[in-house]
């Protein structure tokens, strides 16, 4: 049986040398080629021999890693941990939002330093809330995609994971009661479920604020019990267009200053954003006691793209389907969005501006439908 073992081991990994030694041998998904262009002019990504090096490197760790996990788990099945969430670090959500994620530095160093940080607390007094806003089409649905990817086998059909809508799964105000009561039921079944969970909650802004207050017992910190045989780390993901446009306006307003893209951090936005979303009258979410008594751990703002933005997604949305493009045809593409800021001047979304953020869809969103009286 062990010499069986053995011969397996060695089948395995000659195929994966030459899987890794094939041209067409598999990256990970998203994965731009080695001499394509990069994001950020003048960053260490910018130098090709090094992000070669830096892609090559990943690649080759993700695949390995990916495929000694299912090798092991068939030949020493009682040793492999099955649970859902065994997988579930951030190992390669620095790789994507570095090389997949355009124009936005604040999301790419904020949401993985708290991503990783929480994961890493080994007894989380409270769950990780994030609310991320901006334009539609500057990558809110697209980052909270690769936390899913990254963090959970099954991505998006993860019975760990659930995302709702708010016009899809809550769209009658007088049946907020039993909205509320069927949320807690799927928060505390999914928790009961899996050591580490993710809610997602898109059209944020359209929750009713009675909705929220489901959510304040996991987001308000917790006295230490004594000794806890177990631990969840549960995070909330909010998505909202919800002042969008006072990103846009401070943004614009730095650059017509004279600051670089790069130089705006998060003192520069979120004081504004957190003040005019409490002061929106004609929302739930900015009422709710999650936002006034501050319970949300970060407001993430998403910037509006530029030209140049707007292009790298065009390029990837062909390398993605592996099919020939021209810089030209780039450019037509680019031209054709009204998304992004050129020459210091902002013009309104226009009817393609989901180019750069795919949305999360509503296939698996269905699965957590509730069902109205």
């Amino acid at each position: 049986m062990l010499r069986g073992s053995w011969r397996q081991l060695w089948l395995f990994l000659l195929l994966l040398l030459l899987l890794l030694l094939l041209p067409g041998a598999p990256e990970p998904r998203g994965t731009s080629r080695p001499w394509e262009g990069t994001d950020e002019p003048g960053s260490a990504w910018a130098w090709p021999g090094f992000q070669r090096l830096q892609e090559q490197l990943r690649a080759a760790g993700a695949l390995s890693k990916r495929y000694w996990t299912l090798f092991s788990c068939q030949v020493w099945p009682d040793d492999c941990d099955e649970d859902e969430e065994a997988a579930a670090r951030p190992l390669g959500l620095e790789w994507d939002l570095n090389v997949r994620l355009h124009g936005q530095h604040l999301v790419r160093q904020l949401v993985l330093r708290t991503v990783r940080g929480y994961l890493e607390t080994p007894q989380p007094d409270k769950a990780l809330a994030l609310s991320f806003h901006g334009w539609s089409g500057t990558g809110k649905n697209f980052v909270a995609r690769m936390l899913v990817e990254n963090l959970y086998r099954d991505g998006l059909m993860s019975d760990c994971v659930r995302m709702f809508i708010a016009t899809f799964h809550f769209p009658h105000r007088k049946y907020v009661d039993l909205y509320k009561e069927q949320l807690m039921g799927q928060i505390r079944e999914t928790q009961q479920l899996c050591h580490q969970t993710l809610f997602i909650f898109d059209e944020a802004e359209k929750l009713h604020p009675g909705l929220l207050e489901v959510l304040e017992p996991h987001l308000e910190r917790r006295a230490p019990e004594g000794h806890r045989a177990e631990f969840t780390w549960t995070i909330f993901l909010f998505l909202s267009n919800l002042r969008g446009d006072i990103i846009n306006e401070v943004v614009l307003k730095l650059l017509k200053a004279g600051w670089s893209r790069e130089e705006i951090t998060m003192e520069h936005l979120e004081p504004h954003l957190q003040a005019e979303i409490v002061e929106t009258t004609d929302n739930g979410f900015g009422h709710s006691r999650l936002v006034k008594e501050n319970l949300i751990d970060y407001f993430i703002p998403f910037l509006p793209l530029e030209y140049r933005h707007v292009r790298l997604c065009a390029r990837d949305a062909f390398l993605s389907q592996e099919l020939l493009y021209t810089e030209e045809t780039l450019d037509e593409i680019a031209q054709m969005m009204v998304f992004f800021i050129s020459n210091n001047q902002m013009a309104p979304p226009g009817p393609a501006n989901q180019f750069c953020g795919p949305h999360l869809g509503t296939d698996s969103a269905e699965e957590n439908s509730f069902d109205s009286p």
